[in-house]
């Protein structure tokens, strides 16, 4: 077989300049300076829980630039946001303290008063291995994808790991730490619109740390 002529060093860099926004849209370093005209907004400021409103009792604290989430009580929590989203993408980073069941709700609202979710599905959050971290689940239908068995360990079980979520219609795409864990289209959802919320489990078990929480919103209403 004949063997084409590797590119010159000119050519191999215009290649590798066409690629760079290709990489760059797979997934945004959450810790680096956010640039004008990027369409990314901070969701968290890093010093208080402006654009947060919290649903239940439990405990939310602002510490060393993260948000700290604990279970203190028997019910479910959530830290959700002040505004409602229908096609977004998210990055953020997440650390858990313990192995209390967590997660990023979407397409969210709760019955008036309550912790009870009324709608919405859960990008699951677990540092137990094979618990599906990157999957989702909710409405009352359980389980509606999770991770390949070769993608159950990506997650890192007792450090900070990076997670961009990406909603467009019925189509969900979850990339953790770097690699794509999740791309789900739901035939038939039951929400296209609503909060993003941070969940902590009932039971008092759950104990996260949440950082550098940016959105794109690519809503039309």
């Amino acid at each position: 077989m004949r063997r084409l002529p590797f590119p010159t060093t000119s050519l191999a860099c215009a290649l590798i300049v066409c690629a760079l926004p290709a990489l760059a849209s797979a997934q945004t370093p959450a810790t680096r300076i956010l640039q004008p005209n990027e369409q990314w907004v901070q969701l968290f400021n890093g010093k208080d829980l402006t654009n947060w409103v919290e649903v239940g009792k439990e405990k939310w604290v602002v510490e060393d630039g993260g948000i700290h989430g604990q279970g203190i009580s028997s019910a479910y929590g959530y830290l959700r946001t002040e505004k409602k989203y229908k096609d977004f993408w998210m990055s953020l980073r997440f650390k858990c303290e313990a192995d209390g069941n967590s997660g990023v709700y979407f397409h969210t609202d709760f019955k008036p008063g309550t912790v009870d979710v009324s709608q919405g599905k859960q990008v699951e959050i677990d540092r137990v291995l094979n618990h599906h971290t990157g999957g989702l689940y909710g409405e009352g239908r359980g389980w509606y994808a999770w991770p390949a068995p070769a993608y159950e360990q990506v997650i890192r079980p007792t450090d900070w790991n990076d997670m961009l979520i990406k909603v467009e219609g019925n189509h969900t795409v979850v990339i953790l730490n770097g690699i794509q864990v999740l791309d789900f289209t739901d035939p038939a959802p039951k929400s296209n619109d609503g909060y993003i919320a941070l969940q902590l489990h009932s039971g008092g078990l759950g104990n996260m740390r949440f950082k550098d929480i940016i959105v794109r919103d690519l809503s039309v209403r």
